[in-house]
C-alpha cells in the first residue's frame, strides 16, 4: 500500500506539468518503430487501416496491476484484437529503474499474467513516450485507421487501485472502441489519465 501512495502521489505531481507535448485527439499520432520482447520489429505504420489501442506499461505498478490481475486488460485485448484491433503495449520504464524487466523477464511477464496485446515493446530510451507525452501507467491512446488519435487519458473512471472498482467502472478505452468501430464519433475524446508516473 505505502509503495502504491508513492506511485500515485507521483502521478499527481506529473499530471499539471507540461514537460513534454502531447498528443491529444485529432493529432496525428506519432509513428515509431520499437522492438518487441520476442525481437520482432513493430511500427505503428504498419497497422494503418486498423483501429490501434497504445497502452503505456509498467507491471510494477499497482494500477497496472488492478487491470490485469483481475483480468480486465486481458478481456479488452481479446476482445479488440478478435475484432481486428492492433493493441500495442509499451514500456518506457528506464533501465536504472527498480520497475524495470527486460526482454526476457517481459516475456516471462506475458505468459505469467496471460497479456493478449499484439505486441508488448520495451521504450527504454523513452523516446515514444515522450513523443506521445505519456504520464502514467496506464496512459491509453485510441488511434483510428488514419493514423489520427481518437482518445487519449484513462483506460476508465475510477481513478484507484482498487480491484474491486474495475466491476463499476466506465470502461473508456471500450466506449471510444466501440463507438469507432461502429462508424460513430467518439463521444469522450480526452480525460486525464491516472496511474503511476512513467518512469522515464
Amino acid at each position: 500500500m505505502k509503495r502504491a501512495l508513492q506511485h500515485a502521489s507521483l502521478v499527481v505531481l506529473l499530471a499539471g506539468s507540461a514537460a513534454f507535448a502531447e498528443v491529444g485527439p485529432g493529432d496525428t499520432a506519432p509513428d515509431f518503430t520499437l522492438r518487441d520482447v520476442n525481437g520482432k520489429t513493430i511500427r505503428l505504420s504498419d497497422y494503418r487501416g486498423r483501429h490501434v489501442v497504445v497502452e503505456w506499461f509498467n507491471a510494477g505498478c499497482p494500477f497496472v496491476q488492478k487491470h490485469y490481475e483481475t483480468g480486465n486488460m486481458q478481456s479488452l485485448q481479446t476482445r479488440y484484437t478478435g475484432q481486428g484491433v492492433a493493441w500495442l503495449a509499451i514500456n518506457s520504464t528506464n533501465p536504472r529503474s527498480a520497475d524495470y524487466r527486460d526482454a526476457g523477464r517481459s516475456q516471462a511477464l506475458l505468459r505469467d499474467w496471460k497479456m493478449a496485446p499484439t505486441a508488448l515493446a520495451l521504450d527504454e530510451d523513452g523516446r515514444v513516450g515522450k513523443a506521445y507525452g505519456a504520464k502514467a501507467t496506464p496512459h491509453m491512446f485510441v488511434v483510428d485507421p488514419k493514423g489520427r488519435v481518437i482518445y487519449a487519458g484513462a483506460i476508465d473512471d475510477k481513478a484507484t487501485w482498487k480491484h474491486e472498482d474495475v466491476k463499476t467502472a466506465r470502461n473508456l478505452v471500450a466506449a471510444a472502441l466501440d463507438e469507432a468501430l461502429a462508424g460513430q464519433a467518439v463521444s469522450t475524446t480526452s480525460t486525464a489519465p491516472y496511474g503511476c508516473s512513467v518512469k522515464y
